[in-house]
């Protein structure tokens, strides 16, 4: 039996991608297998040393200590791509709150909710409609950072309605540049988008490379009253310098997801309330897909979308018992895990290795269960991290 840990509100739909004869999931379950959470911070929590994998539904582990897991052979995972199509949308609205005086009229017509004639109130409506014209998205050109998952939704969405879209991100994947439109153009620098940019949105993770990327440095070369978009993270952006450009008149407007008390009353910023991934779909596609990854590594040893051990997978070889271990990534440790199951007489059927950074993963399909003594010994191996036998 599999013992599942729940922090926050999971959806119904990702809580039952968990078999009830084979797993036990809830909030208050002791010595789990596995943490499921969403917004949850897991630092400062006790490790049980029976946790096995982490999945946070959700793009983002700002709230997991990552590194201090993968040290202890824990497997963190998140959801990428399944909150982007709820994201994708809000960019657009955002983009067109922008665009036109959509909050400002109407903020305008409910202050005239005290007028009972109907024909005063068009001619005041028609007299004042001039103060909230704005401009049309079709035309502008939009700069996307970051061209992942969501980036490249936004950017078929931008082309879809007529904008011209220009694109950059240093490490973009394989998988992410076949999912990229052709019609994308692609910038060679942040700089270079900058200045070529109407709109730019933001979509890149809040690692220690991407923070206060948007500084007084590179604010100074947007184009000249563009629109900032930042549905990402907060860290991503620099509040202050963000305030200094929009009082210099260069940046035009800013649009986020993460309200900050410098940025509330402030006539050229549209601020939401963390609304991004917020909708009931989104959550749904969060929390079947951080759950299936779950399953797949308890049950398999099978690792896809973890951010701190590689991906890695193999179809299980018939009448094979099957053994995972982690190690830290350097020469010579599994060599020596070879040699002690030859040792055995266990014979190795089939197996893969990757690495990741400074850690690596194994999974071997043997003919026969290994000995307890056989996993003590592999256990045993310096810089072996953990081992399991599924």
């Amino acid at each position: 039996m599999y013992k599942v840990r729940t922090y926050n509100k999971i959806s119904v739909k990702g809580l039952d991608r968990f078999p009830r004869q084979t797993y036990e999931v809830g909030s208050d379950i002791a010595h789990p297998d596995a943490f499921l959470l969403r917004s949850q911070k897991l630092q400062g929590i006790e490790v049980p040393a029976s946790l096995l994998a982490v999945a946070r539904a959700g793009a983002g582990v700002n709230n997991v200590p990552v590194a201090d897991y993968g040290k202890q052979g824990i497997v963190v995972f998140n959801t990428p791509g399944a909150n982007a199509n709820a994201v994708k949308e809000l960019v657009m609205a955002g983009m067109l709150l922008s665009a036109r005086g959509i909050v400002d009229g109407m903020n305008y017509v409910q202050s005239l909710a005290g007028i009972a004639d109907a024909a005063e109130m068009s001619a005041l409506v028609e007299k004042a409609k001039s103060r909230f014209a704005g401009h049309e998205l079709r035309g502008k050109t939009l700069g996307i950072v970051g061209l992942g998952a969501i980036g490249s939704m936004v950017a078929d969405m931008a082309l879809a309605m007529g904008m011209t879209v220009i694109g950059f991100d240093p490490v973009l994947s394989i998988d992410a540049a076949w999912r990229l439109s052709n019609e994308v153009g692609r910038m060679e620098n942040l700089q270079s988008l900058l200045a070529r940019s109407d709109y730019i949105s933001l979509h890149v993770p809040a690692i220690d490379a991407t923070r206060h990327m948007i500084n007084d440095d590179t604010l100074a070369v947007i184009r000249q009253d563009a629109v900032l978009l930042n549905f990402a993270r907060d860290a991503i952006v620099n509040p202050a310098a963000v305030l200094r450009s929009l009082d210099s008149g260069r940046l035009g407007k800013y649009v986020c997801d993460f309200p900050e008390p410098v940025l509330l009353g402030k006539p050229n910023i549209i601020a939401m309330p963390h609304i991004g991934a917020s909708t009931e779909e989104s959550e749904e596609n969060c929390a079947v897909m951080a759950a299936n990854q779950l399953v797949d590594y308890l049950e398999n040893g099978n690792i896809v979308n973890s951010v701190n051990f590689p991906k890695i997978g193999m179809e299980r070889s018939p009448g094979s018992s099957r053994i995972t271990f982690a190690n830290d990534n350097v020469s010579g440790v599994l060599g020596r895990v070879l040699s002690i199951l030859a040792d055995n007489q266990v014979n190795v059927v089939d197996m893969v290795n990757k690495s990741r950074g400074e850690l690596a993963f194994n999974i071997m399909d043997v003919e026969r269960a290994p000995g307890a003594e056989v996993i003590d010994a592999i256990r045993a191996v310096e810089h072996v991290i953990r081992v399991r036998v599924i």
